[in-house]
């Protein structure tokens, strides 16, 4: 059977989500219009692509530096940083991210969770997996009510030297994507860019989560994308235009963006198709793929517009 649908199968324990007022809206209250959930760095909601969007803003740290000055804030401003912070040490990211995911499909909301944390000068904190795993349960706990269709988070590390299974799969990380999965909410996680041909960065080993390899602007697998044969599930679109805080437009490629990407066609899909089920999304995108080559490795393509006929 295949690893994702095997993963249908699966329970685990959801780690104990942050409570918060506003989660216990009911389910009538949720938002209509689907949304993805973005967890990054953080949010500029000034830019012209998210100004006029359904941006919902969580922070979940494992620092005292949300902007209200503890771990955990929910509501407008909460996933934002100052334009001198969040302009330096890679926190533009997550409106790269928020950017292309908007621009693939315009006909959803973003719920950005911020999981990464400042110092007074500016300097990134350490994302441990337990905060990771907050936020993602978090966002299980309040699904409905926002009506999240996927996750992406375009973060990850490598772990190349380890001897054996290389991935790091039964932490509490593991646990919360294996808790998502079950209750039919897909997590993108991008493979990462370090033109490894047998081995995909953590999170995206975790086997019940979704692994995006990227493709380049000829349509062939970047260079860059790395690949497992057991793990990536599938390759999206890697190179694109996005919006940065300031207003700037810049040319981002990588598998993150790919992983933003495959999350936003993933819930195009879905609306067009609500009464399948995560197996059977899966399953019609897998079906309805393109093979796509490099010189090294082969695999499929999550083409949306076979997948909307299919």
């Amino acid at each position: 059977m295949n690893k994702k649908l095997l993963a249908i199968l699966l329970s685990a324990t959801i780690a104990t989500p942050i409570a918060s007022a506003e989660a216990a809206n009911t389910v009538k209250n949720k938002t209509v219009q689907p949304s993805i959930a973005i967890l990054d760095t953080a949010i500029d909601t000034s830019v012209s692509s998210l100004k006029n969007r359904n941006v919902y803003e969580v922070c979940i740290l494992a620092w005292n530096s949300c902007p209200n000055g503890t771990q955990f804030q929910e509501g407008k401003g909460a996933a934002t940083l100052p334009l001198n912070l969040i302009t330096k040490n890679g926190f533009d990211h997550g409106t790269q991210m928020a950017s292309a995911a908007a621009n693939a499909n315009p006909n959803m909301g973003i719920v950005f969770v911020r999981i990464v944390g400042n110092t007074l000068d500016g300097r990134r904190q350490l994302v441990p997996e337990n905060s990771i795993a907050n936020a993602l349960s978090w966002v299980i706990a309040n699904k409905d009510r926002l009506n999240i269709q996927a996750v992406a988070m375009s973060q990850g590390n490598s772990n190349y030297n380890k001897t054996g299974d290389y991935c790091p799969a039964s932490g509490p990380l593991t646990q919360v994507v294996n808790s998502a999965t079950s209750s039919g909410l897909p997590v993108f996680f991008p493979a990462g860019n370090d033109r490894n041909y047998t081995r995909i960065n953590w999170p995206a080993c975790i086997p019940s989560s979704i692994a995006v390899g990227g493709t380049d602007n000829t349509g062939a697998i970047a260079i860059w994308s790395n690949y497992d044969a057991n793990l990536l599930d599938f390759y999206s679109l890697g190179q694109t235009r996005v919006e940065v805080p300031g207003n700037k437009i810049i040319n981002a490629a990588g598998t993150s963006i790919a992983a933003q990407i495959a999350a936003s066609n993933w819930i195009a899909l879905k609306s067009s198709k609500p009464h399948l089920s995560y197996s059977d999304l899966y399953s019609l995108i897998i079906k309805t793929s393109s093979n796509v080559t490099n010189s090294k490795v082969s695999g499929k393509l999550f083409n949306l517009g076979a997948a909307l006929n299919g």
